[in-house]
């Protein structure tokens, strides 16, 4: 009997969980990535605010597969899934070369989803997101460079534009991004500079909605975050729109009128959006680009093409949207993995309706301060916080992670310190005048 070929699309949680799921099933996996390594992405802000360095949250996907001996990692981008003949197609290699084709009898896709500016995709290069290493080292960049060119400048207007930081969007990476900019502000490099005083920086976090954490935080703990912000010094700005982005600030709506805010570093925050390639598959997709999934997370039609992570529409029980976090993922990765690991063996009958279990949300606001929902209880401040760190260095990959990233958060709350502050990847930006020497 013929194994069936297995192909995941992203290894990212949802993909990994698939391929871990299916280590002992009678089938040949094939996962591919357009990179080589997973990055564990709660802990993305972390490399953005100079906390941690990239290695200690990514992983080869070769390496963490390696002892499946039915699984293969290829290296390589999607260009789309032709359904019909079941294959996925790849675009030519970086060298040249037909487009390749790989079949498959089962298929996941787990692709993942990327920025999304509602309509002002121009925006991109003035408020770059944080979904990649490469953007969290580019936020870095950005970050650190603002105040070594504000060191420089003699302009009193420069220098205030150039301290000052807006973040769009108030969910979790918006508050984790606000708390840690306003804390390496406060404490970690106000004795490194000689002409500013960094402790003038502003943090502006822009929120639509009329609280912080609007999706997925009770009321409670989003007023508790609200007043943790404030307390540090965010200017946290709610029912406010952004309209216009360009390379010297920001346009803000507010219910009182437009206002103008100088700012030479945007952050974006606010949305995203499904991975294109779920279009190809030529199935419903809801306003986000996500395909709406059967039960089961079968793409209606085809019940051997299965979605799951951030580019799969499911409902929960209670009739909302399963987030798009990675216990979520995780969950779908796993939970599709064991349907084709069954049928691969043979069983039949019936297939499970996907149910996803809320482990509860948090959200890190700063040192000793946190925001966690947990079994329906809601709790804040050093508790929360604590939490937040065991749990995110149990989630990490591998054991070198977990013992790195431990030590360096131990030395960082005693010290105030923060070892990644290299600003790398050039110091010359289009989108912003460099300073003159």
């Amino acid at each position: 009997m013929t194994r069936p070929r297995v192909v995941i699309v992203g290894g990212g949680f949802a993909g990994l969980a698939c391929a871990r799921a299916l280590r002992s099933a009678p089938a040949d996996v094939t996962l591919i990535d357009r990179r080589n390594h997973h990055v564990f992405q709660p802990l993305l802000y972390q490399i953005a605010t100079a906390a941690l360095s990239p290695a200690q949250i990514a992983a080869p996907i070769r390496s963490v597969l390696r002892r499946q001996k039915n699984t293969r990692v290829l290296l390589a981008e999607v260009a789309g899934i032709d359904a019909a003949k079941s294959v996925v197609m790849l675009t030519p290699a970086e060298h040249g070369g037909a487009a390749e084709e790989v079949p498959f009898d089962f298929l996941v896709l787990a692709a993942g989803a990327t920025h999304s500016y509602f309509g002002h995709d121009d925006w991109s290069r003035h408020a770059p997101g944080l979904k990649s290493i490469e953007d969290a080292l580019d936020i870095r960049r950005r970050f650190l460079l603002a105040f070594e060119e504000a060191e420089r400048t003699k302009s009193p207007e420069q220098r205030a534009a150039l301290l000052t930081f807006v973040i769009v969007g108030a969910g979790p990476t918006g508050v984790e991004l606000a708390g840690a900019f306003k804390e390496i502000a406060l404490t970690t490099i106000r004795r490194d500079f000689r002409s500013i005083d960094t402790k003038d920086a502003r943090v502006i976090l822009v929120e639509a909605m009329d609280r912080v954490l609007p999706s997925g935080f009770p009321h409670p703990l989003s007023e508790r975050a609200l007043h943790d912000l404030r307390e540090i010094g965010v200017d946290v700005r709610l029912s406010t729109r952004v309209t216009h982005i360009d390379a010297e600030g920001v346009t803000l709506e507010t219910p009182s009128g437009t206002a103008r805010v100088p700012a030479r570093t945007v952050l974006w925050a606010a949305g995203v959006r499904a991975s294109p390639v779920a279009a190809s598959l030529g199935a419903e997709l809801d306003r986000a680009g996500r395909v709406m999934v059967q039960p089961d997370l079968s793409v209606p039609g085809h019940p051997n093409i299965f979605v799951a992570g951030d580019l799969a529409h499911i409902k929960d029980n209670d009739g909302t949207q399963v987030p798009g976090m990675a216990p979520g993922a995780m969950q779908m990765g796993a939970f599709v993995g064991r349907i084709i690991a069954a049928e691969a063996s043979g069983r039949t009958g019936p297939r499970p309706a996907f149910c996803y279990v809320d482990k509860g949300t948090l959200a890190t606001i700063g040192r000793a301060r946190a925001v966690a929902h947990i079994l329906g209880g809601n709790f804040g401040g050093f508790p929360a916080w604590l939490f937040w760190v065991l749990l995110h260095i149990a989630y990490l990959i591998s054991f070198r992670a977990k013992v790195l990233v431990f030590v360096d958060w131990i030395w960082s709350y005693m010290t105030f310190g923060r070892g990644a502050r290299l600003i790398t990847g050039g110091t010359h930006d289009p989108a912003r005048t460099t300073l003159s020497a």
